[in-house]
Parts: C-alpha cells; structure tokens; sequence
C-alpha cells in the first residue's frame, strides 16, 4: 500500500508492480494441456480432429472413433465414469458434455483441484461456435476456426440446395431406424432429426414424445415413410432384414429406397458433416 504523501506516479509503479507479480504466479493458458480426459465419444473426436491425439491421456469406454482412440486407457462409461480412474491419470483437464455427463463429476473434481471444461453444443447449429470456444480455450484456435468454417459453410450449402430443389420438403417422409429389434427410431431433437430438416426431409417420427420413440410395424405402415435409413455401426453391427420383411408392403421397399447408413450422424463431432453427405447422396445422387 502506498504511503502518506507518496506521488501519483509512485502508486502507479506499486501497482504495476503488484499486478506483474500476481500475472507471474498465473497458471499459463498459452499451450494446451498435456494430460485431457475426455468424458464423451464426441468430445474425444473432436479432440483428435483438432490435433491433440498426444495430449489425450484417457477416455470413455465407448470412445471408439478414430480408431485409434481404442488404445487409450479407459475411465468408464461416460454417464458413470469412475472418478478413481479419472484421478489416477493425472490429468490437468478433464473435457465433458453438459447434457450427457453427471454434473456431480464436475463438482468433484473441481473439489479435488482438476480443471474441467464443459463443451456447450447441443445441436448441430451450435457446434461451429462451440468448437471456436473450444479451440480458443486449448490454444489451437487456429485449426477449430478452420474446421468451424468448413462446418458452416457445408450446413449452408444443405440449406441452399434444399431450398431450391422444386419438390417441397414436407412431401418426402423419412424414418431412420436405430435399431431394427425392438424397432427404435430417431425423433425431435436428435441430431438426425436436425439433420434431416436441413437436407429438406420430413422425420415421421417428428411429432414424437420422445427423442427416441420405439414404433411399431403398424405405425410405421400407417405413417408410410417414402425413405428409410437403418443406422449401422455399435448398436447395429449386422443389420436385420425381419424388419424388412415386416415392412415388404411399403413403397420404400418395394422400390428399394432402403438404404443403411453409418452411424456418423449419432454424435456431435467431425464426422457428422459426411453423415449429411451419406444422405443426401442416397436421396438425391449427383
């Protein structure tokens, strides 16, 4: 504290001092850091793709993409990941979702002194913004604005091209199966459903209670879908053709209109932009 009679420019050099000392005992925030966990299949997804493989120390059981991200150790499931393992790999920040991982988690390990970060996208429209905050904050902001304008630019051109196609995009009902048995759709408020109103589709399952509604043959053939996806990948690794044959007296199968997909569009990452390409190149080949 300065003292009686001192002049201005005297407290002006004690509190440059004060502030420079303080700024020296800072954490540094200028490289990433060195140990992530990632608390998501997403989240780990997006970390590979922003370069940061060698930073990542740990992640979810169900992080299976890129593939190597199998080969990292592991800390549970990302609903209930093991705080033991989380601690045990020393991290200095531990990456999550805020719709998909505890909030518990959070408060503890805040409490122990990790650093979290909570990834704020929901939706498809809000990953660009989220993935420059993402980037800003890991000192690789560079990469994240180059692939959040890759992003943008592809949902634009979507848009566009569904806007001009002649054909209204009401007129052309889609489901996509999840799971063939028991039959599990995707309704309002996944990502495919966002998905599909950008390529101009119209979810049959939209006006569902739930994101995931589980249909029956019959509401299906009474909903009469003109396409239909069957999602493939960790939930489907061998599609099952007795739904098919339940549904033989619908249009969409008998004209072949069926057509199985990756399971690209399941999770808010990198992927998802060739997800949109993988239907629109099912509905309208260029």
């Amino acid at each position: 504290m300065a003292k009686k009679g001192e002049t201005p420019m005297k407290i002006i050099r004690y509190l440059t001092a004060a502030i420079i000392g303080i700024l020296a005992f800072s954490p540094a925030l200028a490289s990433p850091p060195e140990r992530i966990v990632s608390l998501a299949p997403s989240i780990t997804e997006i970390l590979y793709d922003l370069g940061l493989e060698k930073n990542i120390a740990a992640v979810t059981d169900y992080c299976d993409q890129p593939p190597r991200a199998k080969a990292k150790p592991k800390i549970g499931g990302f609903d209930s990941p093991s705080l033991e393992a989380i601690v045990a790999m020393r991290p200095d920040l531990v990456v999550m979702t805020k719709d998909r991982n505890p909030g518990h988690i959070r408060e503890r390990l805040s409490k122990l002194g990790i650093k979290t970060y909570v990834f704020g996208a929901n939706r498809l429209s809000e990953l660009p913004a989220a993935l420059r905050e993402l980037g800003r904050y890991l000192d690789v902001a560079q990469t994240a604005e180059i692939k959040a304008k890759a992003m943008e630019k592809a949902i634009e051109r979507f848009t566009r091209e569904a806007r001009n196609r002649a054909k209204p995009a009401a007129t052309t009902k889609v489901l996509f199966i999840i799971h063939p048995d028991p039959l599990m759709v995707a309704g309002p408020g996944t990502l495919i459903d966002e998905a599909m109103s950008l390529l101009g589709l119209r979810n049959i399952a939209e006006n569902s209670a739930v994101q995931y509604p589980k249909f029956s043959v019959e509401e299906v053939i009474r909903l009469n879908p003109d396409i239909i996806f069957i999602g493939t990948g960790y939930m489907v690794t061998d599609p099952s053709q007795g739904v098919l044959k339940k549904l033989s007296m619908l249009d969409a199968v008998k004209k072949k209109r069926v057509y199985l997909v990756s399971e690209s569009l399941y999770r808010l990452g990198p992927r998802i932009v060739g997800g949109m390409e993988e239907l629109a190149g099912h509905i309208h080949p260029r």
